[in-house]
């Protein structure tokens, strides 16, 4: 079962939960870093991109994999998805094998052997930024600018899976968001080599739900997000509904959102990964925003990726 997060991680100022957490915190902490001593490194015979975060779920990772993915293939490369096995999620792995080849494990480096197997030339980690296990050619950390690191805490004190001076083993940053100098600051002052990137979100079937009344629902880490990017394009959302992220819905569930639909013009507007979710006789009665990452300085970037291959 997937909880909603908790509000208090993403306050400014360290709150009572937290406080009590922190022994259960400094645990799970001390139980990383003999892991990360412990893992034995492997270097992979192919170029290993890494997308990943350090601020639990949310960040934007697995539509920046995509844009990476149709960057290699531009750069007539043979790319492939890799991702560790889950029983759940499997939302994302699906959005990912509508792009190209997905490859999944238990363990990721078993997966990137077996792409290596079918001629793949270059993989890219969908997570996998605190998998220590695979030795990276570059790694990406992903921010969203809103959020950014909530309290400053890791689990479960706060969002984070790391500290902030994880990011002294990554080579670029990419924030989902604007231009925030404060961030940028925090994150020279961890790593002062490190290449910081922005992406956005640009909706690309917006036009289909304009002048519609709108009932916006999400099961994803940061549904807040989704909800701001459709008010941003002058969309009329008349309510907003936030499930926890990676939720299974029920049918029953989604007969009670079709409930609220009172008028003709009137529509449920989800995101494309909750879309995957929803059992196929309801696909026809609920709509999703198909979004597409754009990256500043694009050009620059691809730089970055043309030295490791």
């Amino acid at each position: 079962m997937i909880l909603l997060k908790p509000k208090f991680w993403d306050k400014n100022e360290v709150s009572l939960f937290s406080i009590l957490l922190f022994p259960l915190t400094i645990i799970i902490k001390i139980l990383s870093s003999f892991r990360r001593f412990l893992t034995k490194k492997h270097r992979c015979a192919i170029p290993v991109i890494c997308v990943g975060n350090i601020y639990l779920g949310g960040t934007g990772k697995t539509p920046l994999c995509i844009e990476i993915f149709s960057i290699l293939e531009s750069l007539k490369m043979n790319p492939a998805f890799i991702r560790k096995k889950y029983d759940s999620f499997q939302d994302e792995v699906d959005l990912l094998k509508q792009k190209g080849a997905t490859y999944q494990s238990q363990k990721r480096i078993y997966a990137i052997e077996n792409a290596i197997k079918n001629n793949v030339n270059i993989c890219i980690l969908d997570d996998g930024f605190q998998d220590f296990s695979i030795i990276k050619n570059l790694s990406i950390v992903c921010f969203n600018e809103k959020q950014w690191i909530g309290n400053g805490l890791t689990i479960p004190s706060g969002p984070l899976r790391e500290n902030l001076s994880a990011l002294k083993e990554a080579d670029c940053v990419m924030i989902n968001g604007k231009k925030n100098k404060d961030i940028e600051n925090k994150i020279f002052s961890e790593n002062e080599k490190i290449k910081i990137f922005y992406i956005n979100y640009q909706p690309q079937n917006i036009n289909e739900f304009q002048n519609k009344n709108i009932i916006a629902f999400a099961g994803i880490g940061n549904p807040e997000n989704f909800f701001d990017l459709l008010k941003n394009n002058n969309l009329n959302i008349i309510d907003t509904i936030k499930f926890p992220d990676h939720h299974k819905y029920s049918e029953k569930e989604l007969e009670n959102l079709l409930g609220k639909i009172k008028e003709n013009n009137t529509i449920l507007l989800t995101t494309e990964k909750d879309y995957l979710r929803i059992p196929k006789n309801f696909n026809k009665k609920i709509k999703f925003l198909k979004i597409k990452v754009e990256i500043e300085n694009k050009n620059q970037f691809i730089e970055n990726i043309k030295k490791i291959i």
